[in-house]
């Protein structure tokens, strides 16, 4: 497990220090220590917690699977965001934001693809083909496509939540995660207003050092989840294996036996064990195109555990839900989930990928 973040620490990576007084947004007095020197100080506890807070998400999100995409175009950010999240296999945007990179996915992707297609132009000698001038013009453009979008070439369906560094700078990728309900994390300065985003860690989003130490603490959890989710898969696959070989050694006395009436009874006695097993554990929601964990734990909370429980469940009951839980979960409309969650429930999930990537934000 990552070792968890100290206050000293991000004492000396300048985390405190705020803007000028005179430039600050008065729904950040909660996360504001003092003032000195007409400079707002950041209390560096409420930091922590917040902090926590957000990495114990990003864990559960990178644990599901889900992509986390990182925004930070602002240049003491850029190199330290490329470095950090590269080494866990996450997307991220260092250059210019690309209008519509969410609300208009689909084509974003067709700008990818091209990429793939000029790639593929170059290993089968088709490029070769083309006269100087066409072959000039071809490279420029696979330059400033790798430039803009080929941090995120992995990405084939939109993210499952955005990491933001500075909100005030990217308020066009914040604008549009909030109209598909995909869960933002930003990195929120006493400038900055923390109601726009699901999980605000009060931080200076200027300096390097700062940017750094934050950066350092969320990609641990990300590497965390991601970890989490390659030992479930051995596991998964271990456990198999050995039912496997258990049902096998069992299968052959049984043979001899002729033991025809005990099965029914074993298998009836097996059944309520698994329905157990399955209330004990609920099912990963946030795999549903619009469930945040805030409001996966919200719907598990009401006894909405299961992909078919919630393929069973009204949209205005889950609405009703989402609205008691808390008012930040208000603005979410849940009238695909029950749809998304009957293909979960019969094991179509390349038919749901594909249902989901046509779809934007999951909202027909």
């Amino acid at each position: 497990m990552a070792s968890k973040i100290e206050v000293k620490d991000l004492l000396e990576a300048g985390v405190h220090f705020g803007h000028l007084t005179r430039k600050w947004n008065p729904n950040m007095a909660p996360y504001i220590y003092m003032e000195r020197n007409g400079i707002h100080v950041i209390n560096l506890y409420k930091t922590v917690a917040k902090l926590d807070e957000a990495n114990e998400a990003l864990k559960k999100i990178a644990a599901s699977g889900r992509k986390i995409l990182f925004v930070a175009t602002k240049k003491q950010a850029k190199d330290i965001v490329a470095d950090k999240v590269s080494k866990v296999n996450m997307p991220y945007i260092t250059e210019r934001w690309p209008g519509g990179m969410l609300t208009n996915f689909v084509t974003i992707r067709k700008a990818v693809k091209k990429m793939a297609a000029i790639d593929r132009m170059k290993k089968d000698g088709t490029f070769n083909t083309l006269s100087k001038k066409e072959r000039l013009q071809v490279d420029r453009l696979r330059a400033k496509l790798e430039k803009n979008l080929g941090s995120i070439a992995d990405m084939t369906r939109l993210p499952g939540a955005l990491f933001i560094v500075d909100t005030m700078r990217e308020h066009i990728a914040v604008k549009e995660a909030q109209k598909l309900n995909i869960p933002i994390f930003a990195m929120v300065d006493t400038n900055s207003d923390p109601r726009d985003v699901d999980y605000a860690i009060p931080s200076n989003d200027d300096a390097g050092k700062s940017i750094e130490a934050i950066l350092e603490s969320v990609t641990s959890a990300v590497a965390e989840g991601l970890e989490e989710r390659k030992s479930e898969k051995n596991n998964g696959k271990d456990k198999e294996k050995e039912e496997a070989k258990a049902a096998k050694t069992e299968e052959a006395p049984k043979k001899e036996e002729k033991a025809a009436e005990e099965k029914p009874a074993k298998k009836a006695e097996a059944a309520p064990k698994k329905e157990t097993k399955e209330e004990a554990k609920p099912e990963d929601l946030t795999k549903i195109e619009g469930v945040g964990p805030k409001a996966a734990e919200a719907l598990v909370a009401n006894g909405v555990k299961t992909y078919a429980e919630l393929a069973e469940a009204d949209a205005e009951k889950i609405k009703e839900i989402l609205t008691e839980a808390s008012s930040t979960l208000a603005h979410l409309d849940p009238t695909s989930w029950p749809k998304q969650a009957k293909m979960a429930a019969d094991g179509k999930w390349d038919e749901l990928k594909e249902w989901q990537d046509n779809v934007k934000g999951g909202v027909e």
